[in-house]
């Protein structure tokens, strides 16, 4: 086994591109990687490639009438609403098909490096299209490359998956895809679906028959900040992964929950975020023996968020985090200073405190933040045998 994590990238995913005015634009994957690169990140990672997803892994998830439509389009693309594609979050490009099969080869490659023991650690920063479903698209994406990746461990002899999603919205793909699934744990803690898209994650969806338990939702209110996120998080999620005992640890880090970013309402920093990071970290190491494959997700602040906290979640893949007082390259700086006419950020942190009042501390029933938690809890740590008091 190699004592160095692995990045699976190819420049092709820059090909994943719903057009200039479209908020995934994919220069936020080309401004991590320059940041990355100039920090000496990219120096610590054994940087490999991936071949496209074939349409019978695909298939493990996402319907072949789906994917045969998709493939039509992405040669000739009329549009096609019933699939959710010309739609304004999922408009149709060429080679849409192409480029959707390689992010999703990158994510199985990065679950099979780990899974046979090549590398304890892999990550596909371009992955985390969490919302497609098995028969459409949905929230800009297509394919959907961590439950591809998680079919695969299933496929490949794994019994016990952990899917973690941070993104400010709910992973709704992912669970839905294995809802009824007890070999798989899928968590996510996000904004409330009162205010955010997809509108679903309700603490009250906890798994389908069969394998109750197996979906756990942290359904945020909207404003939530570092202190708040940090407090739900630690009174939930490694008391339901320890539960549930995972082989391995996939998650999903869209970064979108930062204050900055134009399509959420939750308000965490750069230094909230990597928190969650370094938690998600110690608990893979604790949990799996370091088992973890991560990916990207949503983030829409192209310039000033995304490259920031993804480079310093590859570092932290890479066993070796990033001081948050290191500062950013001349050279990033220069190029986001093309891009946008506004000065860059000069630093890897924002400078903000990331304490917070541990659960065991005392549960408010006047906060909002409070009772949601206690709602997840209350829904998800009996089915898991958890006692409420943990």
């Amino acid at each position: 086994m190699s004592d160095r994590a692995t990045l699976v990238f190819d420049d092709r995913f820059v090909d994943y591109d719903f057009g200039p005015s479209h908020p995934l634009n994919p220069v936020r994957v080309e401004l991590t990687m320059q940041l990355a690169k100039e920090l000496g990140v990219l120096d610590q990672l054994d940087v490999v490639t991936a071949e496209p997803c074939t349409d019978e892994e695909l298939a493990g998830v996402h319907t072949p009438e789906y994917i045969e439509r998709v493939a039509e389009l992405s040669a000739a693309p009329p549009p096609d609403p019933s699939i959710g594609l010309r739609t304004p979050d999922n408009p149709v490009f060429g080679g849409m098909h192409e480029v959707s099969a390689l992010i999703a080869g990158a994510s199985v490659e990065a679950a099979r490096r780990v899974w046979t023991g090549r590398t304890l650690r892999a990550a596909n920063i371009a992955g985390g299209l969490h919302h497609a479903m098995p028969g459409c698209a949905s929230g800009f994406c297509i394919y959907n490359d961590p439950a591809v990746a998680i079919r695969w461990l299933l496929d490949n002899g794994a019994e016990r998956v952990a899917y973690v999603d941070v993104d400010a919205h709910h992973g709704d793909g992912v669970q839905t895809i294995f809802y009824d699934e007890p070999r798989v744990l899928t968590v996510s803690i996000h904004e409330g679906p009162q205010s955010l898209f997809p509108g679903s994650g309700y603490a009250s969806e906890t798994g389908g028959p069969g394998a109750e338990g197996s979906a756990v939702n942290v359904a945020l209110p909207p404003g939530t900040s570092d202190a708040g996120w940090l407090r739900a998080f630690h009174a939930v999620v490694p008391q339901v992964l320890r539960a549930f005992g995972p082989e391995i640890i996939l998650s999903q880090h869209g970064c979108d929950s930062h204050m900055d970013d134009p399509l959420t309402n939750l308000m965490l920093s750069i230094d909230g975020q990597r928190a969650s990071y370094l938690a998600l970290e110690q608990l893979a190491e604790e949990l799996t023996g370091g088992r973890w494959i991560i990916t990207g997700g949503g983030g829409y602040a192209l310039t000033g968020v995304v490259p920031r906290i993804w480079t310093h979640l590859l570092g932290i893949l890479a066993g070796a985090p990033i001081d948050p007082e290191t500062e950013t390259t001349p050279e990033w700086r220069s190029t986001v200073e093309q891009l946008t006419g506004v000065p860059a950020a000069q630093l890897m942190t924002e400078g903000r405190s990331v304490g917070y009042r541990e659960w065991g501390q005392g549960y408010d029933p006047e906060s909002w933040l409070d009772r949601c938690v206690q709602d997840t809890r209350a829904e998800s740590f009996p089915l898991l045998g958890i006692d409420l008091s943990a």
